[in-house]
């Protein structure tokens, strides 16, 4: 998914010269290897009074706090007992190590839906280097991974709650198909994001906007017609179902003009951007702090934030500190025992994951992304090998409040239930502090040869512009 950061963040410029780029050090960084760590962050736990009622009834709100653009190899692939990956396949058939991520990426790569489908190369998983930007100057990006110590919160909530190794995002492509997955079990039929890629993307969109929409999405039984048009769309969603049933939601995210708000999906469904829903339901990301601070979460909400997303280049390690304020604040909540949060990241951003997505329909799922399953009833250090998308979400939903599906997607789809106990004793709070994050990072070069003075002068303008 492309957005429309500022143009400091992507030096897309091929590397021509004859170097090599060793790493993206931060100053704080002891070097390029990797390093995990096995212990924890320090945390406070806290006891949960049991919530009321039986079984999945114990559930009174439902969160689904969406970030962007990593697999789960990328995250999560050095965790202990899951399927992880250390190393990939490249296109010249070449198995490389994933080498250490850098909190701040040097510039996005490609995840398109053409990226997505030639990464994934009909299930060989091996030519992530030819996504755009995929191979600079022989440097890798989408064959780099972090490690605990990179996200150490990450890997302490996946030891303490529930951990999923067969989540993929609903669709091969970027993130506006999946975000319309995560509301409504369907894209539509849109395969890529809006273009041109400057938010917003929906019904407020610019007139020159378009996106491409694969009709076979929709009515499978169709010749392929492949169409482009306005990012404005007027199907039902879980929001319908919830206010058709008087059950109370909210979707959390950025407002017009605030970066993010292109991942405010409910934009894109005409019935709600120009109708009253918007006004009284879509609010800032900023309000859910407040919120889960009160006990005023609905029974279902939807939450996705802008520079704290992890979409590349931005930092890791910010957006982690992000999800451990709203997670701090809402397990200090009186809302907390009654919780499940569904955190996962919308797709694969580029990055290499080695499972081979199944197919389902027209087209094959989106390569792995990570999910944690956070709640007094998660089953604690469980890695859940179940096949989960997007629609699994509104399948849980659906389930809790006895919803009618959406469409076949949501229909067929695992529960999920599979990740919790509800007969256990509810898990503590899990109150953990947030860590330091390495400076402004820079690039680090090595020569192959000694550069000539006009090289040095263009690398030191590249580092110039980046500034």
């Amino acid at each position: 998914m492309k957005a429309s950061f500022p143009q400091r963040f992507f030096p897309h410029r091929q590397v021509s010269f004859g170097i090599v780029l060793l790493c993206f050090l931060a100053a704080s960084l002891s070097g390029c290897g990797k390093s995990g760590s096995s212990s924890s962050p320090r945390a406070v736990r806290k006891t949960t009074t049991p919530a009321p009622g039986k079984d999945i009834q114990k559930i009174q709100h439902i969160v689904f706090l969406i970030k962007e653009n990593r697999t789960f190899d990328q995250y999560f692939g050095t965790f202990p007992g899951a399927d992880g990956a250390t190393s990939g396949k490249t296109s010249e058939g070449k198995t490389v190590q994933l080498s250490h991520a850098t909190d701040v990426a040097p510039y996005d790569i490609g995840h398109s839906w053409k990226d997505a489908i030639l990464a994934i190369d009909g299930g060989r998983m091996g030519k992530f280097d030819l996504v755009a930007n995929g191979n600079s100057g022989g440097y890798l990006l989408p064959y780099t991974q972090f490690v605990e110590s990179d996200i150490p919160n990450y890997f302490t909530y996946a030891r303490n709650f529930t951990l999923a190794d067969r989540m993929f995002s609903s669709l091969s492509g970027p993130s506006f198909p999946n975000h319309l997955f995560t509301v409504a079990a369907q894209s539509g039929g849109v395969i890529d994001n809006p273009h041109p890629t400057v938010a917003p993307w929906g019904c407020d969109s610019d007139d020159d906007q378009t996106v491409v929409v694969d009709h076979r999405e929709v009515k499978p039984a169709q010749d392929e017609v492949i169409t482009a048009q306005a990012p404005c769309f007027d199907f039902k969603t879980l929001a319908d179902t919830l206010e058709t049933a008087h059950i109370s939601w909210k979707y959390y995210a950025p407002g017009k003009g605030e970066y993010g708000y292109q991942w405010s999906t409910l934009d894109a469904i005409k019935h709600i951007r120009t109708g009253p829903l918007w006004k009284e339901h879509v609010v800032s990301d900023a309000q859910f702090i407040s919120d889960a601070q009160s006990g005023n979460l609905p029974a279902v909400s939807w939450l996705v934030t802008g520079e704290a997303s992890e979409h590349p280049p931005h930092s890791v390690c910010q957006g982690e500190n992000w999800t451990v304020r709203q997670l701090n604040t809402l397990m200090q909540g009186p809302d907390w025992s009654s919780t499940v949060v569904f955190l996962t990241w919308d797709d694969f951003g580029g990055f290499y994951d080695h499972v081979p997505p199944p197919a389902i329909g027209a087209y094959s799922l989106g390569p792995r992304v990570p999910l944690l399953i956070i709640s007094p009833y998660s089953r604690k250090g469980y890695i859940s090998h179940e096949q989960y998308e997007f629609s699994s979400f509104l399948k849980f939903a659906e389930t809790r409040f006895d919803l009618p599906a959406l469409t076949d997607r949501d229909r067929r789809a695992n529960d999920m239930l599979d990740s919790f106990d509800f007969d256990q004793q509810p898990l503590p709070a899990l109150l953990l502090q947030q860590h330091s994050c390495p400076k402004e990072s820079r690039f680090v070069w090595k020569a192959e040869r000694l550069l000539t003075k006009s090289e040095e002068r263009l690398s030191k303008a590249a580092h110039s512009e980046k500034q």
